[in-house]
């Protein structure tokens, strides 16, 4: 039995557990290399590329043909059996959708696609955070000529608002 860790050499001081990298030491860390590129390495990706292919000409195809409010949320899935899947963010869509469906048909088939119908599904997308709210600044002396355009004008609702806004900037300093 040795004395030595099996991840330690002998003579070497032991690393600190946070500083071990299993990367190698001076090398940058691996780019993001693109899905056709990791697929196109060997042939066992093969259908799962032509696949990746499929699913990306008939994006580019439907982003032709759909209005942009539509493209922007509907995501093409596989045909079978002359089927072809879309999956739309929301009910609302789907209904919309269902109403061209005669017409993406016969123009996906003009463009070559082997169809014969539309199979249409929701899969709601994961709810976008909202923007932050905004956080305007003004400067001291913005904020100085507020209060004093606010202190000029007879009493109104504009009067009111550019006092408050004036308080609110004069406050913050």
């Amino acid at each position: 039995m040795s004395r030595f860790s099996p991840f330690s050499r002998p003579g070497a001081p032991a690393a600190p557990r946070a500083q071990r990298n299993t990367r190698t030491p001076g090398k940058a860390p691996r780019a993001p290399q693109p899905l056709a590129e990791v697929l196109s390495r060997t042939d066992a990706f093969a259908p799962l590329r032509a696949g990746v292919e499929q699913i990306a000409a008939i994006q580019r195809d439907l982003n032709a043909l759909l209005p942009d409010y539509l493209a922007a949320s509907v995501e093409p899935g596989f045909i079978k059996d002359g089927t072809l899947a879309l999956f739309a963010a929301h009910n609302a869509l789907a209904a919309r959708l269902r109403h061209l469906e005669p017409r993406l048909v016969t123009e996906l088939q003009a463009r070559g696609w082997a169809l014969t119908s539309v199979r249409i599904r929701v899969r709601p997308q994961a709810v976008k955070e909202p923007p932050q709210p905004k956080q305007a600044r003004m400067t001291p002396a913005g904020a100085a000529a507020l209060a004093t355009l606010s202190e000029s004008l007879p009493p109104s609702p504009l009067q009111e608002a550019l006092a408050k806004m004036a308080a609110r900037h004069l406050k913050r300093r």
